[in-house]
């Protein structure tokens, strides 16, 4: 298992030397999803990561699509235009050295790379220089997949913002048609190459070696790009709120905020699926619940179908995760900041300084969390439904900075308030968040910290602090990472 926590001179990890994943294939295959999914995955596991994009820097230089001269995309180009597309791809190879000179381990070059004279010509450049080349080619044959991916490209890509979309797509249908006629499958084995079909249905590997090229493979045979709206929401108040040991079950106002919490997820999710024409009934809502009471208990009004209930009822499955128990506050169990100072005055110091890495006396720190929490990552990666996490704040965290792609240390600072109901909805072009709340009873204190258990809740002394801010009734502006 691997989490962010350590360091070497180097700066490089796993001894596995500097990597380069070129991506190969044709527009509208999913290159751009895989790439930012493998970053966000990278960079979790502490390995310094970039995505570097040839549409990126070629957007960057000369603009968006409207922007290009006629003939960028077409077989035929004038020679002004040549010279234009080769002043790009030098500028953007050398982002591509700044990033390994300045300590980077991995870049992923996400371009189509769609001829053999070119990729190997890029491959030779680093190759020479002691850097490991991995061709990344992702194929399609599936026509609803190219389709949703060409679709998509009118609500995410920059090239097309201000588009009428029906434009966009034809445009896009446009610039796909002259790749198709010069483009070269992977056929040689000079390189180490990874094979996707149609976005993780079936993956073919060549002459992979090492630890970290193999968790490479691993993740990308655990993703898929099926759009989906990931939620997160805190489980309800329960009988003694401040006692990990206990376990105790939801209070009465726990089972009322269970309630509401089902009819607000709905009714959100409900919207949200007709906006784009998905009968909300036709797809499934999946609940991950920790096996702690009050986590699996918030569950249990999705499983019923009450009178003000939608008809026909919601499909859900519920889904206990022992991983997803809350961080284990050991010999500081209930509690207080001040009774820990009183009593453990070295340790209280040295959590301060590092809350992230730092464990309290038998218990665990953040950094043991995303240990445990890894396997829940590859599931979350894998899951294709609409998934709702009735979770504990300090899961909910680890799993939000691994979506939204936030640092180690700020972590513990993520505030997660009972009663906001946190909305991500990851894109090929970042990852889209937004906080909409729901709740004002009680269980919700103002700060949204319980200070009999600060250890899972703690965060002043960290920096970068961040959250999702959530005004009543009102949704907050969405955040893109």
């Amino acid at each position: 298992m691997v989490a962010p926590l350590y360091t070497t001179a180097s700066g490089l990890l796993f001894h596995a030397g500097k990597i380069l994943v070129c991506t190969v294939g044709l527009p509208a295959r999913g290159k751009t999803h895989i790439s930012r999914a493998l970053e966000r995955y990278l960079r979790w596991t502490g390995v310094k990561t970039t995505v570097i994009a040839l549409g990126d820097y070629r957007r960057k230089v000369l603009g968006g699509a409207h922007q290009l001269p006629p003939d960028y995309f077409t077989l035929e180009k004038s020679p002004e235009t040549i010279k234009l597309r080769e002043k790009v791809l030098q500028g953007c190879e050398q982002q591509i050295w700044d990033f390994f000179n300045a300590g980077g381990q991995v870049v992923i070059y996400d371009a189509n790379n769609g001829t053999r004279e070119r990729r190997n010509a890029v491959a030779e450049k680093f190759d020479k220089a002691g850097i490991h080349v991995v061709m990344l080619e992702s194929l399609c044959d599936n026509e609803e997949i190219i389709m949703a991916n060409i679709r998509s490209v009118k609500i995410s890509s920059p090239d097309y913002r201000g588009w009428d979309p029906e434009k966009a797509v034809a445009d896009y249908y446009n610039r796909i048609r002259d790749h198709e006629i010069h483009y070269e499958p992977v056929e040689e084995t000079t390189w180490p190459f990874i094979r996707i079909i149609n976005v993780g249905e079936k993956i073919m590997v060549n002459h992979i070696q090492g630890y970290l090229q193999s968790r490479i493979v691993f993740f990308l045979m655990n993703i898929h790009n099926r759009p989906r709206t990931i939620y997160f929401a805190r489980s309800g108040q329960s009988l003694i709120e401040h006692s990990y040991k206990a376990d105790s079950d939801l209070s009465p106002a726990g089972w009322e905020y269970a309630e509401r919490l089902k009819e607000f997820v709905l009714e959100r999710r409900a919207k949200s699926l007709e906006q784009r024409g998905i009968n909300p009934s036709e797809r499934r809502l999946v609940i991950w619940t920790s096996a702690r009471r009050r986590s699996h208990h918030t569950a249990w009004p999705f499983l019923t179908h009450g009178p003000n209930d939608p008809s026909p009822p919601a499909k859900v499955k519920v889904i206990e995760r022992p991983q997803m128990s809350e961080i284990n506050p050991g010999v500081w169990d209930g509690l207080t900041p001040e009774q820990v100072r009183k009593y453990y005055p070295d340790e209280w110091e040295r959590f301060v300084n590092d809350p992230y890495a730092y464990r309290a006396p038998r218990a665990e720190s953040y950094h043991d969390l995303c240990v445990r929490l890894e396997p829940t990552l590859i599931e979350l990666e894998r899951e294709k439904e609409d998934l709702l996490i009735i979770g504990h704040a300090s899961v909910i965290r680890c799993i939000l900075a691994y979506l939204i792609g936030l640092p180690a240390s700020e972590i513990p600072a993520i505030e997660v308030a009972r009663g906001d109901l946190i909305e991500v909805v990851p894109t090929s072009y970042g990852v889209y968040s937004q906080a909409h709340h729901f709740w004002d009873g009680p269980g919700r204190a103002a700060s949204g910290k319980d200070e009999h258990n600060f250890y899972e809740n703690y965060a002043e002394d960290t920096r970068g602090k961040r959250r999702p801010e959530a005004k009543p009734g009102v949704d907050s502006p969405p955040i893109v990472a």
